[in-house]
């Protein structure tokens, strides 16, 4: 609001409600071209004697059809001074993570109620449309290829995606499209990887969505003392300290930032021993010009303390057990022979929550790729979570095996070696997006497994790019000038595992930015919920005026 101020916009109003008349004042409409909007806009300039504004300047967040722009012409033409599509129908997260404002995108995606209804159509059309204004945000216009499987969702939106693109590229009377970038858009299925969004993650970013109570990025906490006060922190890029440790693990997370505080006393040396919230505060009182700097610090402590405190009283156990069943090998690199033998001291222990065991036997059914109808019925009975048993058998809607049989075998991605890296025992899982992201720059992709909806773009006909390792250096700035673009996108929300991974990638290839997307972004808990409601009616899931 504060920038709004700046350039003189005083107001800010919901074009749906009811607002008071400024007829003397010219207003900015900043709207989405739906029927709602635009009847909305109509409505306040229905007469010129009534007309709520003096004139309309007129900005959609994407392509506005025919019809609606037809009828704002047939209606309100003379007041409106400018009318522009801004391509913006996408949230840019982070500065490699965008997201679709797609509502009940995962349910209306993958439950069997709206299968092959016109309502999946819709929600098919209308996330093609927003994922070809990135490309177009981007001016990118990629090849674009899905993972083949019994799921048509992927190769049908890629398909979409393709027409949109052809569309919107068009340059002149002779159809000419403009010719594909060096880039590619990969499409995927929430079911591709299930094993991701239920691992208990232990890097920061992750760790702290997935335990604490975050809402719109906002971490709540309390100052120490008897007095404590509540205060709220935005975890967000602007934080330089945020963005570099949020994707380190939680213990360099905790070296990390005691180190920097240890920096900053030592230049007053006005803490001595071991570092506290409260000796911090009175640090700040004694060094006011580090105030901004040392509250940063206080901020990313206390959610790293926050964190550690969840851990230590029941995740820590539950860890070692995730790892092994979802990788089927030990901390030694020793084969798990009995999964099952693994996963009941999890569901014997009365403190572990619902939501983790459930959490539990899904990395047992995905580990041993199904699991008998019986098997089922008796951990659902045993574990007492049979008003939640949804919560595993609705994994059958994104075609990952829930009950084994010859029929269900799903075709995984082959998963690289990764031995030679160094990580912490209860790490070990690397999310199998980041395979797919080092294999395609690598141009290592199946075709079968991966086809292309267009021609293959020319940066990827056998010329992958050059690992950090093998690259001279030279500027961030220089190096993305002249880089490829791989774009990721998810259907039915990603994780904060993944979202790291776009970075790590990008990273470690220099001459190829990767930028991952989805519906929306995923924790554990919201996960579960909406896997359990895709059994459910329509009305009881999805806003009825939407």
């Amino acid at each position: 609001m504060t920038d709004l101020l700046a350039e003189g916009i005083t107001v800010v109003e919901n074009v749906y409600k009811n607002r008071e008349p400024v007829p003397h004042m010219k207003a900015i409409y900043f709207i989405t071209p739906t029927k709602k909007s635009v009847d909305g806009l109509i409505d306040d300039f229905i007469t010129k004697s009534s007309s709520r504004y003096k004139a309309a300047y007129v900005y959609f967040t994407d392509f506005c059809p025919d019809n609606l722009f037809n009828k704002i012409k047939s209606s309100c033409a003379k007041s409106i001074r400018r009318c522009k599509e801004i391509n913006i129908s996408f949230f840019p997260y982070e500065s490699q993570v965008f997201t679709l404002n797609v509502p009940d995108a995962f349910y209306r995606c993958y439950s069997p109620t709206l299968e092959k209804t016109k309502d999946n159509d819709a929600v098919m059309q209308v996330m093609a449309e927003q994922i070809v204004t990135l490309c177009a945000t981007l001016d990118e216009n990629p090849g674009v290829r899905y993972k083949s499987g019994p799921s048509e969702k992927a190769r049908k939106l890629a398909q979409l995606v393709e027409k949109n693109l052809e569309n919107y590229y068009k340059t002149d009377e002779k159809s000419q499209i403009k010719a594909k970038t060096h880039s590619q858009l990969i499409i995927i299925d929430r079911g591709f990887d299930p094993v991701s969004t239920v691992l208990h993650e232990l890097t920061f970013q992750a760790m702290a969505y997935d335990l604490l109570p975050i809402e719109n990025d906002t971490y709540k906490y309390k100052t120490e003392g008897p007095a404590g006060k509540e205060r709220e922190a935005i975890l967000e890029e602007d934080d330089e300290l945020w963005v570099k440790i949020r994707h380190k693990h939680i213990a360099d997370v905790i070296e990390e930032i005691s180190k920097l505080l240890k920096e900053v006393s030592s230049k007053r040396k006005a803490t001595e021993g071991k570092l506290s919230i409260s000796a911090l505060a009175q640090l700040m009182k004694k060094m006011p010009h580090y105030r901004k700097e040392i509250s940063r610090q206080v901020v990313h402590l206390n959610l790293a303390e926050d964190c550690m405190s969840k851990f230590k009283s029941n995740i820590e156990r539950l860890c070692k057990t995730e790892q092994d069943l979802a990788l089927g090998t030990d901390a030694e690199g020793q084969k798990v022979k009995d999964s099952m033998r693994v996963l009941l001291p999890v569901l014997l222990n009365k403190s572990h929550e619902s939501y983790d065991k459930i959490r539990a036997i899904l990395l047992y059914i995905f580990s041993t790729n199904g699991t008998t109808q019986e098997n089922l019925d008796k951990l659902i009975q045993n574990v007492q979570i049979e008003s939640d048993s949804d919560m595993i058998r609705n994994w059958k809607y994104l075609d990952v095996p829930v009950i084994s049989s010859s029929a269900a075998q799903q075709h995984k991605h082959p998963r690289r070696d990764r031995s030679s890296e160094e990580t912490y025992q209860l790490s070990r899982w690397t999310p199998v997006i980041k395979d797919v992201m080092e294999d395609a720059i690598e141009n290592k992709l199946d075709s079968k497994d991966w086809p292309y909806c267009s021609q293959c773009p020319p940066t990827w006909n056998g010329s992958g790019a050059v690992s950090a390792r093998q690259k001279p250096k030279a500027s961030y700035q220089d190096e993305r000038k002249s880089s490829a673009r791989l774009i990721i996108f998810v259907i039915g929300g990603i994780t904060y595992s993944e979202m790291r991974t776009a970075y790590e990638v990008s990273q470690a290839y220099k001459s190829c930015e990767v930028v991952i997307g989805s519906t929306h972004i995923l924790t554990p808990k919201r996960l579960l919920d909406e896997v359990k409601s895709l059994s459910k009616p329509k009305d009881m899931v999805c806003n009825k005026d939407e």
